[in-house]
């Protein structure tokens, strides 16, 4: 009963954000603005352990939620026989480049840390 809470909760959240999007013509989807809702709202022991039963329940069962992925992969192979390569590159470089990104933030943000401890004189 406490996971169903939960789920209301998410599902509250969730609405809240999309009413809010639509509502104030933000540029964010709604499911992003309920979770930014979702995080001072876990502060209160109401939201919080409902909304973490039913996220134990979710994480339990996540293989499921691949399913439909696969099936879609199935059903349009010649699509992915046509494109995959393209595909594959195009995967495979934002990556790369999703982990460069980061490592040079991380290098800078850590960097900017050491010159900031070091004394001045």
């Amino acid at each position: 009963m406490q996971g169903l809470r939960g789920l209301a909760w998410l599902l509250a959240l969730q609405s809240a954000g999309e009413l809010l999007a639509r509502g104030l013509h933000l540029p964010f989807p709604g499911p992003v603005v309920g979770m930014v809702l979702l995080i001072p709202a876990l502060r209160w022991p109401l939201v919080r352990e409902p909304v973490s039963q039913c996220a134990d329940f979710l994480l339990s069962h996540l293989s499921l939620l691949f399913i439909p992925v696969g099936v879609g992969v199935m059903t349009h192979l010649a699509l992915l026989s046509q494109y995959g390569g393209r595909m594959l590159v195009v995967l495979v470089l934002s990556t790369w480049i999703g982990l460069a990104v980061t490592a040079l933030t991380l290098y800078t943000l850590s960097r900017r840390d050491i010159e900031d401890e070091a004394p001045h004189g």
